[in-house]
């Protein structure tokens, strides 16, 4: 029979790979806890509706990329492709809006996306996730960008780039709407894409995300969101740089900068490497005040940011695990046998390490043993079983001794 191969887009996280992600998510648990942030793990299948609505129905998200389909009952569900929407589903439905006045949460987990897989993508990803609901302050955008910052460092990530924009207000959008309006106008089916062609009449905003080149060198000369902003808009945006710049995080001023969901006012950013291809944003976020009211909610502000768990894990390259602190080698049934009682019990003491299960040549063993890179070897041999004795050899300086069993467990330690 055929072997069944795992589905195009989609991959198996290995031991090696799997310890990165671990790496990240306890780096995740430090400093976003340090921040007052509490995890939260949320369902991967939500109801359809909650992204058309949130992430916007003339996105590339919602238009071609979800994976959506009826359940028996014929409601259309959809595999999460980005986790927001579904924290404010879980912040309204659970009632936290109602509890406190700034909840900060965060998550991780796998997203789904049909697009073509490419480095540091796939159509299943994993994403780390954060968000803060219930503060409009421009301080609580700057201190979003110090945590990112903060955590990138704590995982030892360098020579990333912030880049922040903008993106205006309800009030001062539409203005900004008609400006991209009346510039895309000149341009016809020749010089923009087939989907941006149909964006300029329902959602200009969107040709600036557009991936294709030709309409990414049009969007150079486009009309910035800079010279359209409200009052209101300005300000908060210029508190938010102020704070950023008296705290010394570098970045730069990007007016194209969008991101590809809908539901982004204000203050917009995202963290860029060159060192893993076409897809080089790393994390990107942004401020969502309408979003809570869109899904049913009261009024109320968030902000928030997501990580690429498999570009971040590029960037990060793969560690060799800890070395175990013992390697058993048994010779005999019964050496065997009390071989993984010993090994249970210096696990039970705070030790790691493996234990031989079955009766093998000593010279394999030993190989074995050098292998594991424990930096002890313990072997027991029938006479060592007999007598509750057990010889250890630093693997390290070739030191051997015989020791009583009930004190191995402090030879053992550092």
């Amino acid at each position: 029979m055929d072997k069944i191969q795992k589905i195009k887009g989609f991959a198996d996280l290995l031991p090696a790979d799997a310890q990165v992600f671990d790496r990240l998510e306890d780096a995740a648990r430090r400093v976003f806890g340090s921040y007052g942030y509490r995890q939260s793990r949320l369902p991967i299948l939500e109801r359809t509706e909650l992204f058309s609505r949130s992430i916007g129905e003339e996105t590339d998200v919602v238009q071609k990329e979800m994976y959506t389909f009826q359940d028996r009952k014929g409601r259309s569900l959809t595999m999460r492709p980005e986790a927001t929407a579904g924290m404010v589903r879980a912040y309204l439905e659970n009632g936290l809006h109602a509890q406190e006045e700034l909840t900060k949460l965060y998550t991780y987990g796998p997203m789904f996306r049909y697009e073509r897989p490419q480095k540091g993508r796939m159509r299943q990803f994993h994403q780390l996730d954060v968000e803060a609901f219930g503060s409009p302050s421009p301080l609580l955008d700057a201190e979003m960008l110090f945590m990112l910052a903060d955590f990138l460092g704590e995982i030892g990530i360098t020579g990333l780039s912030f880049e922040l924009n903008s993106l205006g207000c309800p009030d001062c959008r539409p203005g900004y709407n008609e400006a991209l309006n009346e510039y895309f106008r000149g341009f016809d089916a020749g010089q923009l894409c087939e989907d941006c062609m149909r964006r300029k009449l329902t959602n200009p905003l969107r040709v600036l995300d557009c991936k294709v080149p030709g309409c990414k060198e049009l969007t150079r000369t486009a009309p910035s969101i800079a010279d359209h902003q409200c009052p209101a808009c300005k300000a908060h945006f210029d508190a938010v740089l102020e704070v950023v710049d008296a705290g010394g995080l570098p970045y730069t001023l990007n007016p194209r900068l969008v991101r590809g969901l809908d539901y982004y006012v204000r203050t917009t950013f995202e963290v860029t490497s060159d060192m893993i291809g076409a897809q080089s944003a790393v994390a990107g976020g942004g401020r969502y005040d309408g979003l809570v009211r869109n899904l049913g909610g009261p009024d109320l502000p968030g902000v928030g940011f997501a990580c690429g768990m498999e570009r971040l894990a590029l960037l990060m390259g793969a560690q060799d695990a800890p070395a175990p602190d013992f390697h058993l080698v048994a010779m005999g049934a019964a050496a065997v046998a009390q071989g993984v009682l010993l090994a249970r019990e210096l696990r039970g003491a705070g030790l790691s390490g493996e234990s031989a299960l079955a009766e093998r040549s000593m010279k394999s063993q030993m190989r074995q043993a050098a292998k594991s890179r424990a930096r002890f070897c313990l072997i027991l041999g029938e006479a060592e079983a007999a007598s509750g004795q057990v010889q250890v050899k630093d693997m390290q300086t070739g030191e051997q001794r015989t020791l009583a069993r009930n004190d191995v467990a402090q030879a053992l330690r550092p």
